[in-house]
């Protein structure tokens, strides 16, 4: 429950068709196996104490007896617990029968929720034996205690508020108008879904889709328990197809045709916060709701869930692909957008042989291709200086020759000598300065080509380095449309390399796939033996965790504590807890003391999720103050 994890589980176990007995036993076997793992909400499928397919029988009244009665014991063994269940069970209200959801907790039944959308088409026929659910909430007597009973129950943790969980049955999820809308509108963050789906060709692919759906339009979690083996097959087969869904991802999914339980933890307080920066995300309006309350104890919760280490980068090859393809359109499009409407003659870009420029330069070179132009009105400039290495140099000239494109040679270290000079700076301290004379530099000589011929410049820079500001103000800093902008350090890595798999040309893959394998450098202290003499993970840290933290933080605004705790758990084995608290210090720092940069960026497409354009996603005061976050960290 710490951070906002609740472990939940959806079980479908083994039944006999009216045995409500033997169900109830397989019931407490799965309550008990749950509470082993520390599952708080367990969900149990529609009707699982009598079976969904027992007919006619469901009008016996020693059928409604029984199942009454396992109710109660079953309701009995959830005490000391700290476990929400959700079994199905049928009940008489009044001279009405009810196909229900009793939420017990703690020895009690908390509330009961009826299906509110009854099905009578096709194979189903439920209408003869159930009545809708009522439109008002009441209550509903069982062994002398008034239960409350009704579609508008919320059941809320009182120790943890972003906890509130509604209920719904089968049906009413694949209905126009879910109750569970209705739920989230009024706070609910988890749903549960107590169903009997029956099995046809290309239902179970529907069924996920509607649990991702629901989940992502109402920004919830939603537990889906669904009947399986053992219940009979006069008419229909049933496969147990078990969800687990968050804001439309699946968590967890069952076998089909094995009966199992399934877990996985949602995080509430995500969910929160992304209801939060949702300003069409509606007021929680409840005033028809009962809010029902339970107690559990605050511990940690234990991860079983997938936390990426590259949250940015799928891990699908395929769906890599189609992330790369996808991007490329877009930065194509918006550079192709920005040439055409100020009519420039030429794209100017200022190309290294690291990863970010030759990035820039393959998009532009698919730009002039999709404007019909030639790529010769790209003009590539390389402008080696003290640092500059033969392999950078040698790459970022046959990876132009290679385009096509117009490349030019600027030798820039007389310029930047002199510059030192005429500022009185030794040109043997490697200082800021020294380094930053050069990126100046270079951004000058850019600039004015771009002037003189008639064209933009391309900034290369991308999201990371954005991020830290490791970028020198008003050199590499600074174009006329960023390309980059919006893509993170790891993902660049990807689709450079999804470029090179795709080149038609042998040439054009060793030489990307020689970029890619060049450490990442500004190259602006003096080569050592013609080796690369900076690192730049080497001086800010690895950015594979500088992307976790900025996705993390950014689009979740999570706590530096929970940052690290899922940083841990992603970076397990490959980063020591140390290395991990060290970077993450270093992210907050910079990010804060580096804002200034970001509140001037020039223009360019947003791809993602997470950008850092003022005019976008991130508005932020140059002089914030980090010490909030700094001071948690230093807790740890």
């Amino acid at each position: 429950m710490k951070d906002g994890f609740i472990k939940v589980a959806a079980a479908t176990p083994e039944i006999k068709v009216a045995d409500c007995v033997f169900n109830g036993e397989q019931i407490l076997r799965y309550i008990d196996k749950a509470a082993q793992e520390k599952v708080k909400i367990l969900v149990f499928p529609e009707l699982s104490l009598t079976g969904y397919t027992c007919g006619d029988l469901f009008l016996q009244e020693a059928l409604l007896a029984s199942a009454k009665a396992e109710l109660e014991n079953i309701a009995q063994h959830t005490r000391k617990k700290q476990m929400l269940c959700m079994v199905g069970v049928p009940l008489k209200r009044g001279s009405s029968l009810y196909n229900c959801a009793a939420v017990l907790f703690d020895g009690r039944i908390l509330g009961v929720v009826p299906k509110k959308n009854i099905p009578n088409y096709s194979e189903f026929y439920e209408m003869r034996y159930f009545t809708p659910a009522p439109q008002q909430a009441g209550v509903i007597e069982i062994n002398g205690e008034e239960i409350p009973f009704g579609q508008s129950l919320l059941f809320c943790c009182k120790q943890l508020s972003a906890l509130k969980v509604g209920v719904e049955i089968c049906e009413d999820l694949w209905v126009p108008h879910a109750p569970s809308t209705a739920h989230a509108v009024a706070g609910a963050t988890i749903i549960a879904n107590l169903s009997a789906s029956d099995e046809t060709i290309g239902k179970s692919e529907y069924r996920k889709m509607l649990v991702q759906s629901q989940s992502a339009k109402m920004v919830c979690g939603y537990i889906y328990a669904d009947a399986g083996n053992g219940e009979s097959t006069t008419d229909m087969v049933f496969a147990g197809h078990n969800l687990i869904g968050e804001n439309g991802s699946i968590l967890a999914e069952g076998k089909l045709f094995q009966n199992e339980m399934v877990c996985s933890e949602i995080d509430v307080d995500k969910l929160m916060g992304e209801r939060r920066r949702m300003n069409t995300f509606p007021a929680e309006q409840a005033e028809n709701y009962r809010m029902i309350d339970f107690e559990l104890e605050l511990e940690q919760t234990m991860l079983s869930r997938k936390i990426d280490m590259r949250p940015f980068v799928p891990d699908d090859g395929e769906d890599r692909k189609k992330r790369c393809e996808s991007i490329f359109a877009m930065q194509v499009n918006g550079l192709a957008k920005r040439l055409s409407h100020i009519g420039a003659k030429t794209a100017v870009i200022g190309i290294s042989g690291g990863l970010d420029s030759c990035l820039a330069l393959l998009v532009a070179a698919k730009t002039m291709d999709y404007l019909d132009r030639s790529r010769k009105e790209i003009l590539a400039l390389t402008m080696p200086c003290f640092g500059t290495t033969t392999r950078t140099k040698t790459n970022a000239q046959l990876l132009c020759e290679i385009l096509g494109v117009t490349f030019q040679t600027v030798e820039i270290t007389k310029s930047v000598l002199l510059h030192l000079q005429d500022i009185q700076h030794p040109v043997d301290s490697y200082d800021a300065t020294y380094e930053n004379a050069q990126a100046r530099e270079r951004t000058q000589v850019l600039m004015d080509m771009a002037n003189k011929t008639n064209g933009i410049v391309i900034g290369t820079g991308d999201l990371s380095e954005l991020a830290l500001g490791w970028a020198t103000y008003n050199g590499d800093h600074m174009s006329m449309y960023g390309v980059n902008a919006s893509i993170p350090k790891t993902l660049v890595r990807y689709m450079v390399e999804f470029a090179a798999q795709d080149a038609q040309d042998s040439r054009l893959y060793h030489v990307l796939m020689d970029i890619l394998d060049t450490p990442v450098s500004p190259e602006l202290l003096p080569a050592k033996d013609n080796q690369i003499a900076q690192r730049t993970e080497d001086l800010v840290g690895p950015y594979e965790l500088h992307d976790f933290y900025l996705y993390q933080i950014m689009r979740f605004g999570f706590s530096p504590k929970k940052v690290y705790r899922l940083a841990k758990y992603a970076f397990s084995g490959v980063f020591s807890d140390e290395v991990i608290l060290k970077w993450l210090n270093v992210f907050y720092r910079r990010f804060f003391t580096q804002q200034f940069k970001r509140s001037c960026l020039p223009d360019g497409p947003k791809v993602g999720s997470v950008t850092l354009s003022p005019r976008g996603d991130w508005r932020m005061p140059s002089d914030a103050c980090a010490r909030i976050w700094l001071d948690e960290l230093a807790e740890l």
